[in-house]
């Protein structure tokens, strides 16, 4: 998997996604130590808000970049969000209300919705070859999981010598590296955008996801992963410090077992996606969920016992890898289910779409959290979780015996003896097919 950071441009991106999300898992963990501090039991109601307000930045603003994307400078549009996200950043230290929170999380999230379908969509180009980019989906998912290990473990270590508040410098370092290093890479072209209206492409991002089955059925695997995420990311300061009743570390020891988890698929899964559709991978994962919430039920209605945290820290890590499984192949299966002059569409419409699956979890979480308790919230999000895996199930069929699985790249052995079609055959939702007749 290593042998894509040959590439001189993706090794250089790479780096800036990794530093830039070492500062965002630092400024996670101190966002939620302020919430405590702010609102004391009520910090995951606050985590919630605010969580949910990020959401409404994605849904909102990612659809209007990719409107427009195509027409921008993508390094220059990358490097402006960086600058706006590290000058946010450097406010976080000096809030003393909710209120404001509120406002530069909305700020600071608008940035990172202009910069992350940008940067999702230029990663195809870097990588044409479907072997690298492969590689590359599952090394972005170890990043994201080697943050959710480190930064948790770094914020730990700082916090014995600092304030949390201190923890948000390393948000700000961590974004102006990250635009430094995208100002260095030089992208190459990109396939001509068409001449269709920005709101025009937005729209054909979108009618995209409603008319391929696999991409309806991500729909309901982005819920899942939502109902579990939000758990995880609004609730652990709860579980740790009123549950449990431990210190600020043991809430970065939680979230390191939830990267772990998700990093210990995301390192396997390339050697299994050689063999295997993304179908036979995205949906167990969707499913496991679902089991790994009916555990947690169990640890939240205990009344006590030293073995909860343990038995927390497993549920978490459990999370972690079913979340992987179902994320880690999404750029393959988005990329495969558009022409490449849609791309950047297609990839800011499944950032808004998946983020919409997170605005009603994250405030479900907290909210529903603080109201009725975790319990509650527990059952609420379980039965989404379940509800979803099922409907995914549902709306990506396996495909007839006689047909080719479309998630299997042209010359994999399992294609011997496929059905061909003719090369401009056109697939119901208007895309021309790969020469094979797959129907899922």
């Amino acid at each position: 998997m290593l042998t894509v950071l040959r590439h001189r441009t993706y090794r250089r991106l790479f780096a800036a996604q990794v530093i830039a999300l070492v500062g965002t898992g630092l400024a996670t963990v101190a966002l939620g130590l302020l919430a405590y501090d702010l609102a004391g039991a009520d910090a995951g109601s606050v985590l919630g808000t605010a969580l949910a307000i990020k959401m409404v930045a994605y849904v909102v603003i990612a659809p209007a970049v990719g409107a427009v994307a195509d027409r921008l400078p993508r390094r220059a549009l990358m490097v402006t969000a960086d600058l706006v996200r590290a000058g946010v950043a450097v406010f976080l230290p000096f809030v003393g209300e909710v209120w404001q929170v509120y406002v530069l999380i909305f700020l600071l999230q608008s940035a990172s919705a202009a910069f992350t379908p940008t940067f999702q969509a230029v990663i195809p180009d870097v990588l044409p070859d479907e072997r690298a980019y492969t590689r590359a989906l599952s090394m972005s998912r170890l990043a994201y999981d080697l943050e959710s290990l480190f930064s948790p473990a770094l914020a730990a270590a700082l916090l014995s010598v600092i304030t949390y508040h201190w923890l948000f410098t390393g948000t700000v370092l961590g974004f102006l590296t990250s635009a430094a290093l995208v100002v260095s890479t030089v992208l190459p072209g990109r396939v001509a955008a068409t001449e269709t209206p920005g709101r025009g492409r937005a729209r054909t991002g979108l009618r995209s996801f409603l008319a391929v089955p696999r991409l309806r059925a991500l729909l309901a695997l982005n819920l899942s992963v939502a109902a579990a995420g939000a758990m995880v990311t609004v609730n652990s300061v709860v579980y740790v410090r009123e549950v449990l009743g431990l210190s600020e570390g043991a809430v970065a020891l939680a979230l390191g077992a939830y990267g772990a988890g998700s990093m210990v698929v995301a390192l396997v899964l390339p050697r299994v996606l050689d063999r295997v559709p993304d179908r036979a991978v995205m949906l167990p994962g969707a499913l496991l969920l679902a089991v790994v919430f009916a555990g947690l039920g169990g640890i939240t209605a205990a009344s006590g016992g030293s073995w909860r945290l343990p038995a927390l820290l497993v549920v978490w890590a459990a999370f972690g890898a079913a979340c992987s499984a179902v994320l880690t192949p999404t750029g393959r299966l988005v990329r495969r289910s558009v022409p490449p002059e849609e791309r950047t569409a297609a990839f800011a419409a499944q950032f808004s779409l998946s983020h919409g699956c997170w605005l009603l979890t994250y405030p479900l979480a907290g909210w529903l959290g603080a109201a009725a308790g975790l319990n509650w919230a527990v059952l609420a999000l379980g039965s989404i979780a379940l509800g979803a895996a099922l409907l995914a199930v549902r709306l990506w069929p396996s495909p007839p015996a006689t047909h080719v699985h479309s998630d299997l790249p042209l010359g994999h052995p399992h294609l011997a003896g496929a059905r061909r079609v003719p090369a401009g055959w056109r697939h119901s939702h208007g895309h021309v097919a790969d020469g094979l007749h797959a129907r899922s």
